[in-house]
């Protein structure tokens, strides 16, 4: 009988993370989804997840705590294991405030979240992974605001950078494990995080920011997903999958 394979989403319950739960399931992954909304506020998409796939747990929490981390864990271990752990939580300073007006605490608010949290976890989880019999794959959701300079999102920026290192130190680390590491980097997205700037983007998108011309969907970036766990790139690790519409390109 083949195992069933157990993918974890964490910042799950909306945008990106919501349509890559979505689309894990519907591959058949037992998926387990992470966020800080209550539990009845994610109840409907767990029923979705659940007629899709047959199972889903959600741990709600934020993973820069280390209580919500161990819930995780334990219940990974009830399920014997992971084989697909896609980085996704993330967050921004309230208000985007300028580099030069951030304190302490809006930096390590977004740090804990966006890169420390994901650290810890990822290492906690790499036993878990090890005991599958395939190949593991640890997806991390960056951004291109880890090389594109938003001064009003500094805290953001400069932890979306994090994780494109972290990306590649882990991939390096665990290669000998059959454990894939990958990472994911989103354009200008149509999500919650992105709604105050909507009408800044729509205007940039028009004069010709993207050589694509539209705004990306969470499903764009789902599909990348999609495309690592099914084993397309089976001699590669520590790769980044631009779903930017180009916006990578240096033009003139």
């Amino acid at each position: 009988m083949t195992e069933k394979k157990t993918a974890l989403v964490t910042g799950s319950t909306a945008g990106i993370g919501r349509a890559v739960a979505l689309t894990l399931a519907k591959l058949g992954h037992h998926v387990i989804i992470n966020g800080r909304r209550a539990a009845d506020e994610a109840s409907g998409l767990v029923s979705e997840l659940k007629s899709i796939s047959g199972g889903c747990i959600y741990v709600s929490g934020d993973i820069a705590r280390e209580e919500t981390r161990k819930e995780i864990i334990e219940a990974l271990r009830k399920e014997g294991g992971l084989d697909v752990l896609v980085n996704n939580a993330g967050r921004t300073t309230s208000g985007r405030k300028d580099i030069l007006a951030l304190d302490e605490k809006d930096i390590l608010d977004v740090f804990q979240v966006n890169l420390i949290g994901p650290m810890l976890l990822s290492s906690a989880l790499v036993p878990l992974m090890k005991e599958r019999s395939g190949r593991s794959y640890i997806i991390n959701i960056a951004s291109i605001s880890s090389y594109t300079v938003s001064t009003n999102r500094a805290d953001y920026c400069i932890s979306k950078a994090g994780m494109s290192m972290m990306t590649q130190l882990y991939a390096a680390r665990l290669a000998m494990d059959n454990i894939g590491v990958f990472e994911v980097r989103p354009g200008i997205i149509s999500t919650d995080m992105t709604v105050p700037v909507r009408e800044k983007y729509d205007r940039l998108i028009a004069e010709g920011l993207l050589p694509m011309p539209r705004w990306g969907q969470p499903e764009d970036v789902a599909k990348a997903v999609e495309s690592i766990v099914l084993g397309y790139f089976p001699y590669s690790t520590g790769e980044i999958i631009n779903v930017d519409g180009g916006f990578h390109i240096r033009r003139l």
